[in-house]
């Protein structure tokens, strides 16, 4: 059984904060020790108020190796992909791994998301007029939400389409589901075609 996305995108959440305030209260206690002249063992890194952060010989100790600047640029690219990760997870809206159905006798089923997901989209673009369909759980295990994107034939009608999609498809998936509700968000897009030529 899989992990939800969102689970999984939490953890590394409080992981990577966590270390980023740990690094930060270390180095502000270095700096903060050394500014006010405090006793400070013999490992840290400032022992005055007169050090810096890198001494010249430190900033210069390995630019004449043809190793540094390579490793320098690879080691800053990976930081700046695995931020741009972070940042881009963020904002996308994790699909949900699975749904907690309630069987009535004081137990719980669990359904793959993917499979209801499926089923929902095969009772979507059966209706007349869709072309097809794509649907995206999103929400909590317990209380799940759904994004169907409809793409519908040039003569079919978005109102006919939104009734059928109510009254059929998402009907079925919410009692086979045991849910109470089912809040869901449609768009449709019509199929692109290009006008007839007249002789």
């Amino acid at each position: 059984m899989h992990a939800p996305v969102t689970a999984v995108l939490r953890r590394v959440n409080r992981v990577l904060l966590g270390l980023a305030g740990l690094l930060l209260v270390l180095a502000g206690g270095a700096v903060l020790a050394a500014g006010l002249d405090l006793p400070v063992p013999s490992w840290w890194p400032w022992s005055g108020p007169g050090d810096v952060l890198l001494t010249a010989a430190r900033r210069q100790r390995w630019r004449a190796e043809g190793w540094w600047w390579p490793t320098v640029i690879a080691v800053l690219g990976v930081l700046v992909l695995l931020a741009l990760w972070w940042l881009i997870a963020q904002f996308r809206r994790a699909r949900l791994a699975e749904v907690l159905v309630d069987t009535g006798d004081g137990d719980a089923a669990v359904v793959r998301g993917r499979a209801l997901e499926s089923v929902l989209e095969a009772d979507a673009a059966a209706q007349e007029g869709v072309a097809r369909a794509r649907v995206a759980l999103t929400g909590r295990r317990t209380a799940p939400r759904t994004r169907i994107a409809l793409l519908l034939e040039p003569h079919a009608s978005p109102g006919e389409a939104l009734a059928g999609l109510g009254g059929e498809a998402l009907d079925r998936a919410r009692t086979s589901a045991g849910l109470t509700a089912l809040p869901t968000e449609a768009r449709f897009r019509a199929v692109k075609h290009h006008a007839r030529r007249v002789t």
